[in-house]
């Protein structure tokens, strides 16, 4: 028997309708586990770093699981060794920092005040110190009560990354299933290709790494040194917060410059002149000399292109976000490389249209380009 036509609308309504409730499922589903595909990316990446010097040693004619055991175990050592050095000396500093932050502030705004006595639309609320400063610095009650509400989110983070470390070791001791199962996602034909885009992201990823790794070690130890010779209170703690800044591209220099710069123009305005030029000496040096032959193997993206995906990332998943931008740069670089830019064509007059753009050229339209 024939359906009537308004029996086949019928049933093409319905099937709009499920496919539309199937999206939104979906939708809500990805939604609800963002997190979780970030930890599983953050793994991936720290998988493939960590996959380096194990395949280095295999090559050297190691078995896989004593490399593997070799590299975990420098790892837990060099963190167990930092703790026991560094972490107290840190704290007590970060204790001495915290209780002189309201000495820090008054300093400060007495300061502001001195130098804009001559114009009073600045120096409104400032005149010896009257702007209350300590308004944004936390009260230690409020932050005891915060320590006391987080305390469950910090184990239940611990968990996490308990279980993040053990996908990460079972990725790396056994990766030739995982391997295999990424493979099979792709179709014969662009295999190849994805073997070479994911070698492609490993490399630019270990490079990524050991240029931080370099990087972070000359700024810290250069910046701990100079703060505790101009007598810079807390001088461990900037030269820790230098090593990590680097983990965010382009932005690292004013997070590791501006915090001690602060705490140098309370004590002196010569010594935060003094710390000025020293932290842009060392940016200029470590960005022109340095840098440019730790990073040979790093991916070769447009700083603006960085800048957009660490605004993006830091806005959708904060701290956790800016530092993977880069290693997602990396990621979308590679399979661009692989999968879109091996298939486009050779463009010979590439320069020129890039001319015409800039200095705002019109081809003629009797003799265009090819």
């Amino acid at each position: 028997m024939q359906a009537t036509p308004s029996e086949g609308l019928y049933k093409a309504l319905i099937k709009a309708i499920t496919f539309a409730a199937s999206i939104i499922i979906f939708l809500w589903l990805l939604f609800k586990i963002t997190s979780v595909i970030m930890l599983l990316l953050f793994a991936v990446v720290l998988a493939l770093i960590i996959n380096a010097p194990i395949t280095w040693l295999e090559k050297k004619g190691m078995k896989r699981i004593w490399a593997c055991v070799i590299v975990f175990g420098s790892m837990v050592l060099t963190i167990v060794a930092l703790c026991w050095l560094i972490i107290p000396i840190i704290s007590n500093q970060v204790s001495i920092l915290i209780s002189n932050i309201p000495d820090y502030a008054s300093r400060l705004s007495f300061k502001f005040s001195e130098w804009f006595k001559n114009y009073p639309n600045l120096n409104k609320g400032l005149q010896k110190g009257s702007i209350d400063v300590l308004q944004f610095v936390p009260s230690l009650q409020n932050t005891i009560i915060n320590i006391g509400n987080y305390s469950l989110s910090l184990i239940s983070s611990l968990l996490i990354f308990i279980l993040m470390m053990s996908m990460i070791a079972y990725m790396v001791v056994q990766p030739r299933p995982l391997v295999e199962l990424y493979l099979s996602f792709f179709s014969l034909s662009n295999r190849d290709k994805a073997a070479n885009a994911l070698s492609k992201c490993s490399i630019m990823l270990v490079g990524w790494f050991n240029s931080n790794l370099i990087a972070g070690l000359i700024n810290a130890v250069s910046i701990t040194v100079f703060l505790n010779i101009m007598d810079v209170p807390a001088a461990l703690v900037w030269g820790v917060l230098a090593f990590f800044s680097g983990l965010v591209p382009k932005l690292g220099f004013y997070i590791m410059a501006v915090p001690p710069l602060l705490v140098a123009l309370s004590v002196s305005p010569m010594t935060a002149l003094w710390v000025a030029i020293f932290f842009l000496a060392l940016d200029e040096i470590m960005g022109d000399f340095i840098m440019p032959k730790v990073r040979s193997n790093m991916m070769n993206i447009h700083p603006a292109s960085i800048i957009i995906l660490l605004f993006a990332m830091g806005a959708a998943f904060g701290v956790f976000g800016i530092i993977m931008a880069t290693p997602i740069a990396a990621i979308i670089k590679a399979y661009y490389e692989e999968f879109y830019l091996s298939k486009a064509k050779n463009d010979d007059h590439m320069e020129q249209r890039i001319d015409h753009i800039l200095y705002r050229e019109v081809t003629p339209a009797n003799d265009p380009l090819p």
